[in-house]
């Protein structure tokens, strides 16, 4: 539809829309501007337009981040679909987790982080990356990793200040796995800088480990004890039991496999 075709001039000599009624034009105050009597105004209808198109951008750049700031998260395209919807929400822990997400805002200002800690396959990762996923969604920048990683790429840099505090710098980092990475002088070192620099960051700070609480809080070598000792300054522990997660995934498989291949074979012995 043509734009002359939605306006109409009214009976004070102005235009109208002829969907919603507004007038497109107003006369200027005390006679004229610069010789003109009229300027154009906005009616309803443009306002809605308006707000429709800035609403649309707005979702674009959002989408655009969340993308961003997800690839940048995970180390594994998998761990996007590490959701609070695809979970389990009947379990405890899981709506924990939860709950530090909705009060993010009280958890950042008062710099509390979380521990989650027991044995292995019970879902450590899986409910971090929930609360990285929700996160995410809030445009908050997360970054989920573990020592080995982080040993690896610092250590043919230069300058590895500048990437211990990048890692200070997102508003969540997680590490996962705590207690898995080499013991070396070296390693202990470059994990004590991270998390040091981190908790002096004054961020949150999320990890995962196997290791039991009583080794985290007894540990007596000086190396491991400053930076359990850290951890537990800021990460409020969090048990994570009940069976191997991976365990049940596994036998899952394993049972629709079985399946698939004794009906395969059912249906060869039925065709000789």
């Amino acid at each position: 539809m043509r734009e002359e075709d939605t306006l109409c001039v009214g009976s004070d000599g102005l235009q109208y829309c002829k969907v919603c009624g507004e007038p497109k034009e107003a006369y200027f105050p005390a006679g004229g501007f610069m010789g003109m009597k009229k300027h154009s105004r906005q009616c309803a209808c443009d306002r809605k337009a308006y707000e429709e198109e800035q609403r649309y951008f707005k979702e674009k750049e959002h989408r655009e981040l969340v993308s961003r700031n997800t690839r940048s998260c995970f180390e594994e395209s998998r761990m996007e679909e590490w959701t609070f919807e695809n979970a389990d929400m009947s379990d405890a822990v899981m709506n924990r987790a939860k709950s530090y997400v909705e009060n993010w805002s009280e958890m950042k200002r008062n710099h509390i982080g979380l521990l989650f800690w027991g044995p292995i396959g019970t879902g450590k990762s899986y409910v971090s990356g929930c609360i990285a996923n929700a996160l995410l969604k809030q445009e908050v920048t997360v970054k989920m990793t573990n020592f080995n990683t982080i040993i690896d790429d610092i250590f043919p840099l230069t300058d590895k200040t500048e990437y211990i505090n990048a890692l200070a710098g997102y508003g969540l980092l997680i590490i996962d796995d705590l207690g898995v990475e080499r013991n070396s002088e070296y390693a202990l070192g470059i994990v004590f800088s991270v998390i040091d620099r981190r908790i002096r960051s004054g961020r949150p700070l999320i990890v995962t480990t196997n290791l039991p609480l009583k080794e985290l809080k007894n540990e007596t070598m000086l190396e491991k004890k400053r930076i359990y000792d850290r951890i537990l300054e800021m990460c409020t522990p969090i048990y994570v039991g009940g069976t191997s997660k991976r365990e049940k995934i596994a036998n899952m498989k394993m049972n629709k496999a079985k399946k698939l291949l004794d009906g395969a074979e059912g249906r060869l012995n039925a065709n000789e």
